[in-house]
């Protein structure tokens, strides 16, 4: 089953995602599946209030949406998130000065919300066993490519993210959640 994805193509929409904590919500439903505001409250550490607004945003522009049947009673509201991923244009697809800006805004976001990942992983680090710290990996390299040797490495390292998400299964003994980042670019 390939996994669903989200194009963004309006500036709104890109706007509306670039906040820290909403993207951070959209993660955690990825991640976690459905829950309500006060659940995520506890996992961002934000009041049920707080939430409940940026819920309503990302559902306004179509990337979460409200989960009634999971519902135990009329004043609980569940929610989830409406696609697995995000597919963010690259700058050079920009119709307008706007949306130039708005496209960067949220690569930006985006990069924050990995570096915040990362930096709560090395701090997790030091309660993992022994076979989970040592099975992780951060590392780069530095090469020297043309354009479309990048766009072909690119390829390759979606390929990669494609084959283990393929493999993933949550229900599976001794599976914990484990999230792989890939960038790709040219050195500023």
């Amino acid at each position: 089953m390939n996994p669903s994805t989200v194009s963004l193509t309006d500036v709104k929409q890109m706007r509306a995602l670039a906040h820290p904590l909403r993207l951070r919500i959209l993660g955690e439903l990825r991640a976690g599946g459905p829950s309500t505001a006060g659940r995520l409250g506890d996992l961002v550490d934000e009041a049920p209030g707080t939430l409940s607004y940026h819920l309503g945003k990302l559902a306004q522009f179509g990337f979460v949406e409200e989960a009634p049947e999971l519902s135990t009673d009329r004043r609980e509201r569940w929610w989830r998130a409406l696609h697995e991923y995000t597919a963010i244009p690259s700058t050079s697809d920009a119709d307008s000065a706007a949306e130039t800006v708005a496209i960067a805004a949220l690569r930006h976001r985006v990069v924050d919300v990995y570096a915040a990942t990362l930096h709560q992983s090395v701090d997790a680090s030091t309660e993992l066993t022994a076979d989970w710290s040592a099975a992780g990996t951060s590392a780069d390299t530095l090469a020297h490519l043309t354009a479309a040797q990048l766009a072909e490495a690119s390829a390759e390292l979606g390929a990669v993210l494609e084959k283990w998400h393929a493999a993933s299964n949550a229900t599976g003994e001794g599976a914990e959640p484990v999230q792989l980042i890939v960038h790709a670019f040219r050195r500023p």
